[in-house]
């Protein structure tokens, strides 16, 4: 299963970043293998508006069937359940420990936005 995680650096030992639209990378990380992209959200993270709905897009456009994050705010939320893309929120700690918390069956699902709207 491919999964995107908020990240604050390039690497699984990184720190989440809690925020989700402006968090400074995202990982998709396949979870049988570990193996992972890092890409750079910082066109994203110095956005007027719309952070968290481009970089909502960008999670669906690689495929990631789930989001571990921090904080998700409304716009974001609706575009990842727009796109089938299920939302851990309230995560925190290493991104590799975030990640086998996950594998372990230890997640709970949003049923909305944890954060509020900018606009």
């Amino acid at each position: 299963m491919k999964i995107a995680v908020s990240a604050q650096g390039k690497t699984l030992d990184s720190s989440l970043d809690p925020r989700f639209g402006r968090a400074a990378y995202i990982l998709v990380v396949d979870t049988e293998t570990l193996e992972f992209e890092a890409f750079d959200n910082g066109n994203n993270k110095n956005a007027f508006k719309g952070a968290g709905i481009q970089a909502a897009a960008m999670v669906s456009d690689k495929n990631a069937e789930v989001l571990l994050t921090g904080f998700c705010g409304p716009n974001a939320f609706q575009t990842l359940d727009a796109a089938g893309v299920k939302v851990v929120s309230d995560q925190s700690g290493r991104v590799i420990d975030v990640i086998q918390k996950f594998k372990q069956g230890g997640a709970v699902y949003a049923e909305g936005a944890n954060k509020d709207g900018h606009w």
